[in-house]
């Protein structure tokens, strides 16, 4: 099963004149989002992503930018195994 968050809304920002194809956000993205190709990352899939920042923040060049924080990500960090306020696990196929 391949999960989605929702359709063309995430924060994700990739300069790719910044990437120096390190590979870093790769490793770390946990919904498989980014790829490499040609040295450069790109977003192989943008509605994957879930906004949890770690590509960002684990990128030594400053190429990726999310506003990290504000997805479904967040909620199910911010319920402390209580109740998911942005939709998930109630069948709308987000995150």
């Amino acid at each position: 099963m391949t999960y989605r968050y929702l359709s063309n809304v995430t924060t994700l920002n990739i300069d790719s004149d910044r990437c120096a194809g390190c590979g870093r956000c790769v490793e770390v993205c946990p919904h498989h989002v980014l790829e490499m190709k040609n040295s450069k990352v790109y977003a192989a899939d943008r509605d994957r992503c879930i906004e949890c920042g770690a590509c960002g923040r684990n990128c030594p060049f400053g190429a990726i930018k999310v506003s990290a924080g504000v997805g479904c990500a967040a909620a199910i960090l911010g319920s402390k195994g209580g109740n998911v306020e942005c939709g998930c696990g109630e069948g709308k196929g987000c995150c």
